[in-house]
């Protein structure tokens, strides 16, 4: 099962020292049923970008929580057992919460498929989403606009034997 972990690039640069994404229980997102519902369609390709959109918010929140990080979103797309997937049954209709999974143990880097990461022209759009969140959040429209354009730049694909560029 492919699963999106959302991370900054200094968590990035502590995975890759470390060899796993962790430690767990990880946060995560992926094709749920629930995110199927709401996204309405059966193409996996699809769904699966709507999994990696919903955990690069999960980065934008990381990024608003450590406001050293450089602001630029990061999501890890790692293969995994769908035993090793949990979901929160609570939370399956909270619309916050379509594709969130939980992994309960690390996962080594050598699952990775793939790095997505923003390029730098999309840091200063990035960072106004970040410090935006919390408003956003609260239901404040210019914020939740805000915080939508850093949605208008796509995450870019890196290979795995990439990361040691990506954390310099």
């Amino acid at each position: 099962m492919r699963v999106y972990v959302p991370l900054t690039l200094p968590g990035l640069a502590e995975a890759h020292k470390a060899g796993a994404l962790g430690p767990a229980p990880l946060d995560a997102y992926a094709v749920t049923p629930a995110l199927r519902e709401w996204y309405r369609s059966d193409d996996v390709e699809e769904l699966e970008y709507a999994a990696l959109g919903r955990a690069a918010e999960g980065s934008l929140r990381l990024l608003a929580a450590d406001p050293e990080a450089p602001r630029r979103r990061v999501v890890v797309a790692v293969d995994v057992p769908e035993g090793a997937v949990l979901t929160d049954p609570e939370r399956g209709l909270d619309q916050a919460a379509y594709g969130e999974v939980r992994l309960a143990a690390a996962v080594p880097l050598s699952k990775a498929a793939a790095v997505h990461v923003d390029a730098g022209d999309a840091e200063e759009d990035v960072a106004a989403a970040a410090a935006a969140l919390g408003a956003a959040d609260r239901g404040d429209d210019d914020a939740r606009f805000t915080v939508d354009g850093a949605e208008d730049h796509d995450l870019m694909w890196f290979g795995v034997q990439e990361i040691p560029n990506l954390i310099q």
